[in-house]
């Protein structure tokens, strides 16, 4: 056991005073490992900090809360034609879901109207994302208040002039002041602001209710005309815990063309949307991210392997009559064969340590640079790194080292001279 380790501890130092006698050559090497290691592990790294913050932003939702338009929010058979002929969700629709449903814990009712102006004083904020809902919505879509609250099923049902404001647009109309109670105009009267969204960052899926407002729905139906040909409706339903999504469905839909009067064979005039199906797409093109990586980064590391194996073939070269020597003083193969792949391999972690450190300094760069996005270096990758370099330098490293360990100490010697 002792006479391996011994062997071991030779091969390795006789490796390192190699590379370090030519260090063009082992600068030459560890820049294509370097490169491809970087390229993997970089891909990786954004992948996963992608999919840490598409999570992170669906976690606010239950995988299984259902959203009923007459738009299809994932792929559909139905052409386009025809249903852009299917009727809006109605108010009455979504009445009647409400207190029919008995595996729903929360049904709520929501318009996407256009961005407005919102003004207070001398202050005004253009192009607000505007949230047109019914009080059920942060029962679905928990929000955190950092002040006041939001609005209560009497002032929903009511359409009372009351609004609940993101933490940028108090900022921008009120500066330090506290905004509860204050009067903003919009749409062309004044509402009363009873609440102030906690700050979250930045959203992947639309604009952040940092840089958002809430209307009770009533009020803009009642504004703004309740079949206006400008509005989009959707219903918004949140099972119970332990709910049958599939009977809760197929309740829905049971309902729906009870209320719409369709024959049996005819089609849903309606769209169920579940968030699962679309955790299910965004998995499916992380998964499809990932592999484009690992062909692209491939490539790279590929290239990097032969500049390791032919430095190698050279090394074996240059060391021919150097070799002979050994073998005639009594080198084994294994002693020769452990010294060139140990070079091998050192050349490849070498130069995978290098790549992760660059991909390190570019994810604190990144993170820096982007305030809501932060990008992770996680241990997984970081091992991943150190052994694909492992492989390389060992896979490139094998042939030149057989072919050395192989030589023939005369020939070796006679070569070299």
């Amino acid at each position: 056991m002792l006479l391996y380790l011994r062997l071991l501890r030779e091969s390795f130092s006789f490796a390192i005073n190699a590379l370090r006698n030519n260090k063009l050559r082992t600068f030459l090497s560890l820049l294509g490992v370097t490169v491809g290691i970087f390229s993997i592990i970089a891909v990786l790294a954004a992948v996963d900090s992608l999919d840490k913050t598409i999570t992170s932003q669906l976690s606010a939702l239950d995988s299984n809360t259902m959203y009923l338009a007459n738009i299809s929010f994932g792929p559909t058979q139905v052409p386009r034609w025809k249903y852009e002929q299917f009727d809006e969700i109605s108010y009455n629709e979504y009445r009647s879901l409400k207190s029919s449903l008995t595996e729903a814990e929360h049904v709520a009712f929501q318009i996407f109207v256009r961005r407005e102006n919102i003004r207070y004083e001398s202050e005004l904020v253009q192009s607000v994302n505007t949230v047109v809902v019914s009080n059920e919505f942060t029962d679905i879509q928990v929000l955190e208040f950092e002040s006041g609250r939001f609005y209560n099923e009497a002032e929903s049902n009511a359409g009372k002039a009351v609004v609940v404001i993101g933490s940028e647009i108090a900022k921008s109309l009120f500066g330090e002041f506290d905004p509860i109670g204050k009067k903003v105009r919009l749409y062309g009267q004044k509402f009363t602001v009873i609440g102030v969204v906690k700050k979250e960052g930045s959203g992947l899926f639309g604009d952040s209710n940092d840089i958002s407002i809430f209307l009770p729905a009533n009020f803009v139906r009642n504004k703004l005309g309740k079949n206006n040909p400008f509005f989009k409706n959707i219903v918004i339903i949140k099972p119970k815990k332990g709910a049958d999504i599939a009977g809760l469905k197929s309740e829905v839909i049971q309902i729906m063309r009870s209320r719409r009067g369709l024959k049996p064979d005819e089609i849903n005039t309606f769209f169920i949307s579940v968030i699962s199906g679309l955790q299910d797409a965004i998995d499916n093109i992380i998964g499809t991210l990932n592999m484009i990586g690992w062909i692209i980064s491939g490539f790279s590391l590929l290239v990097g392997g032969f500049g390791i194996a032919n430095i190698m073939f050279v090394s074996v070269k240059e060391r021919t009559n150097l070799i002979g020597i050994q073998k005639s003083l009594g080198a084994k193969n294994r002693f020769i064969l452990f010294q060139f792949l140990f070079e091998a391999v050192i050349l490849a972690i070498v130069g995978g340590v290098v790549g992760l450190f660059l991909v390190w300094i570019g994810t604190l760069i990144g993170s820096n640079l982007t305030e809501d996005f932060t990008f992770v270096l996680s241990p997984k990758n970081m091992i991943i790194g150190f052994f694909i370099s492992s492989f390389i330098g060992l896979l490139s490293g094998v042939i030149p080292a057989l072919t050395a360990s192989r030589l023939d100490p005369v020939e070796a010697i006679r070569t070299g001279m």
